[in-house]
């Protein structure tokens, strides 16, 4: 027979278990992408954890109703590190573009940074800012992890 401090403690540790899980699953939601009245950006990828080499799909949404400009062909994309240090943004040329609402943009990163080589394990932070037709800025953010 257990004693009964034993059966109190695997008790008390299920129901922290079952109670933190929850609260992960909802800190940790994926709907990255979610429509609005106004001007709204959003950037989607196919998950949140890849493997070190792996390819990388990012997409640029409108997500909302009003059309957006950029300054450049690469829709205001960067990644960086968390500490804000670039590593990566696609090359483009230097004109202005435009999306349109529900309109999207797709890059893919293979996880080579722009001095050549290849990022490292870590949290990265995907970017972009556009404009909407008032002058206002309109920016979007999500982080990324590489693992192993």
């Amino acid at each position: 027979m257990l004693a009964k401090s034993l059966v109190l403690f695997i008790g008390i540790g299920l129901v922290a278990g079952l109670v933190f899980g929850l609260y992960l699953i909802d800190v940790k939601n994926t709907s990255q992408l979610v429509f609005v009245e106004g001007a709204s950006i959003s950037i989607v990828t196919e998950k949140f954890d890849f493997k070190k080499g792996e390819e990388i799909i990012i997409r640029i949404v409108n997500s909302g109703t009003i059309p957006l400009t950029f300054s450049d062909a690469s829709y205001g994309l960067k990644i960086t590190g968390l500490s804000g240090i670039l590593m990566y943004t696609p090359v483009s040329a230097q004109v202005i573009s435009n999306l349109e609402p529900g309109d999207e943009i797709i890059f893919s990163w293979d996880q080579i940074k722009n001095d050549g080589d290849a990022a490292l394990e870590g949290l990265y932070k995907i970017s972009t800012k556009g404009i909407d037709n008032e002058g206002n800025n309109v920016e979007k953010f999500i982080t990324i992890t590489i693992w192993k």
